[in-house]
């Protein structure tokens, strides 16, 4: 959601996944008979007061909802190595955390609607067929642009990488740049749809082998830095790629951005936008939309496991009036489950219904489990240097294979 947001699985290939509320610290028990309920501080107007009434609306046992800005994956991190709160928690599931009896299983939770979740969203959190946490609600990015500008320059959207970059030089005049994609320059966020433009993948064979050992990596790498030395990028923006302010206030034609922003968008410059994919590199390729979900899961050191479950089973199987509530109304987001995007009023017309739409044909995983952090971390500074260094892109994409297999022979011999 908002800036810092569940956007943030999303921002860094499901890695950066991402003074708390109330009394408890993180670090003392939970209160006898109760739970402890973890957030990361989403960035919309009421949500925290929404999740708030969650919890207070559970009559089994009393649920204290701690509230975390700042880092909160390394809050997560700690807190798995060495606490038994919270008791629930909201992330991505890492094979790590799995492999190490961090997180408990919840195959028998998810049970009577696991067929009811979207396939791509079930996968973020599942680790070797057993489900780790319950979908809470879905994030995709869309490329948004500016109706009247592109077709004040001529510009149809483009539908390939190749016209996305001469577009971005056509819109560039009158002080306005073609394209964001932030301010490192796309090389955080757009290693997956550059990946899929050329049908390659971060994973494939079951997560058994890295994906992008192919040359047509390198060349849609290569694009990153076309892009970057052409000029038609905006960079050094007040606000990241995940706010829509560079769009919003006439900086950019063309901006990569949350499904979430759209309310925002659409307050500021009314239907003068839409929304497409990542385009495709070429027709061995195919356009593309990231999906990435937090889930609810349960802490393996917890001392309240049987509460914990009843509790999720409660909030995220049984109560879907909030489950579309939690996904909808603040900010655009997508319903984790298939049954609840037919019952979203705000995502059946315009530019959201479109992504909706992006997200059912051309949706891939961000990440994924066993995409770890070494390998995000080179994929990424990988990026970084071709597209600001100007670096080989061959020899880039060499080096990040190699971590990536070094990882997967760590994890699966």
């Amino acid at each position: 959601m908002g800036v810092t947001s569940r956007r943030g699985f999303l921002g860094l290939a499901g890695a950066a996944l991402l003074a708390g509320c109330g009394s408890n610290t993180g670090r003392e028990p939970a209160q006898a008979g109760g739970l402890q309920q973890w957030y990361h501080a989403y960035g919309e107007d009421g949500v925290q007061e929404a999740v708030r009434r969650y919890a207070a609306a559970y009559g089994k046992t009393k649920v204290d909802v701690q509230w975390n800005p700042g880092d909160y994956d390394s809050k997560i991190l700690t807190a798995l190595q060495n606490s038994a709160v919270p008791d629930v928690f909201e992330a991505q599931v890492k094979i790590d955390w799995v492999r190490q009896g961090q997180v408990v299983g919840l195959d028998g939770v998810i049970a009577p609607a696991r067929a009811d979740f979207s396939p791509a969203v079930l996968a973020a959190q599942t680790v070797e067929g057993q489900v780790y946490g319950i979908p809470q609600a879905a994030d995709t990015q869309v490329l948004c642009y500016r109706k009247s500008m592109l077709e004040a320059a001529g510009v149809t959207p483009p539908q390939t990488v190749d016209e996305l970059i001469d577009a971005a030089n056509r819109l560039t005049r009158d002080g306005v740049k073609g394209l964001f994609v932030g301010n490192d320059g796309g090389a955080g966020v757009l290693a997956g749809p550059l990946l899929w433009s050329a049908g390659l993948d971060y994973l494939t064979e079951g997560n058994r082998k890295a994906g992008f050992d192919d040359p047509r990596a390198a060349t849609a790498f290569a694009k990153l830095r076309t892009l970057n030395t052409g000029g038609s990028l905006l960079l050094g923006a007040p606000a990241d790629w995940s706010d829509p302010a560079a769009f919003t206030d006439g900086l950019v034609a063309m901006q990569w951005t949350g499904l979430w922003n759209v309310p925002k968008i659409r307050a500021a410059i009314g239907e003068d936008f839409g929304v497409l994919p990542f385009p495709k590199l070429d027709d061995s390729g195919a356009p593309s939309v990231p999906v990435g979900a937090y889930g609810a899961m349960i802490n393996g050191k917890s001392g309240n496991i049987d509460a914990a479950k009843d509790y999720i089973r409660w909030l995220w199987i049984e109560q879907t009036d909030y489950q579309l509530e939690f996904a909808t109304k603040f900010g655009f987001h997508l319903p984790a489950r298939r049954s609840l995007v037919d019952r979203a009023d705000a995502l059946k017309t315009g530019p959201a219904a479109e992504a909706a739409g992006f997200v059912e044909k051309h949706s891939h995983l961000v990440g994924g489990p066993v995409w770890t952090a070494p390998c995000n971390t080179a994929l990424s500074d990988a990026l970084a240097r071709i597209a600001k260094e100007g670096a080989d892109p061959a020899v880039e994409t060499r080096k990040a294979l190699e971590t990536t297999k070094a990882e997967l022979k760590r994890l699966f011999g």
